[in-house]
């Protein structure tokens, strides 16, 4: 579902006059200093998916959103403190004139809800609408007039009817103002979200009381708004998700890191070269103290018109780092190598989290993905971060290159000191951001203090 096109567009309706008098009245009893606190919390109520969570000041309700939960606050609540409800105060307490034909609207409002409803017609030149509620089949017809042109067959419909005072045993009935259009695949969803919270309602209180689709939406509606905005809310997540971060230089930007220590250098060169989606690349010019050299391998993929470079692996004589254009290219990445290396392997960490940028909503929900630069600053600003919790106990745990001890009690002997200086030394000619931007994104002096080894200046 689109968050900002016609696929979930709201409109609004003109009322009758007489029922848009008696709405506004609502609206002041509502505001009231005595009704005050009902008002805040069915709107909270209402509104519920906005405000808790991730999505709150997000993602905002769409403004008939707001003003469905409105209806809901002034036909449906029945306040907690034992208040009368907002009609029942409008039709018994007498403050001043209410006229008939207001008066006529006020039982239709009290025994309105909201719905989802299907267009199955409109007829010409009348211009009136024929609808179909989806919960339960209830067919109504209402006037075409300002909504004559604005609906077409098919379309769904997130919104409140009310039946006409004159003819309340037909299915005559007015628009309540606002309501939002659907595409019938988003629309079915709503329904089965919410039959779905339904029967876990029932099975909660082993009551079916609530098997009428009208009894439930009557006392529930909120419900109903509350799966719009899960539809909406999911749409973002899915946005965000399919967000294609680049390179300046127009790659896919490998965001998505891990790194291990591994104790099996010629073991895991032959295995990664035998694996056919991976592509060598000559052996680099870099070496480890050993006399191993750096080796790279690429998962590449022709996209766009070109070869893009989606997933990168870079084995040292002592480490193993795999970088990946998304979580999910690493997860799958990992678990290939998990199955292909086992216990060669030693897990030391990993970040899966882009670069944190400010996009609009307008930018999410273009008709295409949304590509992000990612600038080498925050390149190496990410890296930084993420080595810096990858190398945070690597001084206190036992290393297999080191016969097992830790590089702090090695760096101690004076036969191993030297071999700690040069799994640092190699780490640091190894460092990621020295391939991406030509500049090291950790400080591996900090590694050499944690050891006792003396600062190196480059």
């Amino acid at each position: 579902m689109k968050l900002a096109n016609d696929r979930a567009a709201g409109f609004s309706l003109p009322l009758p006059p007489a029922l848009e008098l008696v709405i506004a009245r609502l609206e002041a009893l509502s505001v009231k200093p005595e009704f005050a606190a009902q008002r805040e919390a069915a709107l909270a109520r209402a509104l519920k998916p906005y405000l808790d969570g991730e999505a709150g000041g997000v993602l905002t309700p769409l403004p008939q959103e707001v003003d469905l939960a409105a209806l809901i606050l002034y036909c449906d609540v029945y306040p907690e403190t034992g208040q009368l409800t907002l009609i029942e105060q409008l039709r018994d307490v007498i403050t001043e004139h209410i006229g008939s034909e207001e008066r006529a609207w006020l039982d239709p409002l009290k025994h309105s809800y909201t719905d989802v409803l299907e267009v199955t017609a409109v007829t010409q030149p009348e211009g009136a609408i024929m609808l179909r509620s989806i919960g339960d089949g209830t067919a109504l017809e209402l006037p075409g007039g300002d909504a004559a042109g604005r609906f077409t067959v098919g379309q769904m419909l997130l919104t409140r009817v009310i039946r006409r005072p004159d003819a309340a045993d037909s299915n005559r009935a007015v628009w309540a103002g606002p309501g939002i259009i659907m595409p019938p695949a988003d629309a079915q969803a709503l329904v089965e979200q919410t039959a779905e919270w339904r029967r876990e309602m029932e099975m909660a209180s082993g009551s079916f009381a609530l098997g009428e689709w009208q009894e439930f939406a009557k006392r529930f509606g909120h419900m109903i708004l509350w799966a719009f905005a899960e539809l909406r809310i999911a749409a973002l997540v899915d946005a965000v998700v399919h967000i294609q971060y680049r390179t300046p230089q127009g790659q896919p930007y490998l965001y998505a890191v891990a790194v291990y220590d591994h104790h099996d250098y010629r073991f895991l060169a032959d295995g990664l070269t035998g694996l056919t989606e991976l592509t060598p690349e000559p052996p680099a010019d870099g070496s480890s103290a050993s006399g191993k050299p750096v080796r790279r391998w690429f998962q590449q993929e022709t996209r766009e018109g070109g070869t893009l470079t989606v997933a990168r692996v870079t084995l040292t004589s002592a480490q193993l780092m795999v970088e990946c254009e998304s979580p999910e290219r690493l997860d799958s990445v990992k678990h290939r190598l998990a199955a292909s290396f086992g216990f060669s392997l030693h897990f030391r960490g990993e970040t899966l989290a882009p670069p944190a940028r400010r996009v609009s909503l307008d930018q999410l929900t273009g008709d295409e993905p949304l590509a992000v630069v990612v600038s080498p600053e925050e390149d190496l600003a990410l890296l930084k971060g993420f080595l810096e919790q990858a190398y945070l106990e690597w001084s206190d745990q036992p290393h297999h290159a080191l016969g097992g001890q830790t590089p702090r009690h090695a760096a101690a002997s004076p036969a191993l000191r030297e071999r700690v200086a040069a799994l640092i030394d190699e780490m640091e000619r190894s460092d990621p951001g020295l391939l991406r931007s030509h500049r090291r994104a950790y400080d591996y002096n900090v590694l050499r203090g944690h050891v006792g080894l003396d600062e190196v200046h480059r």
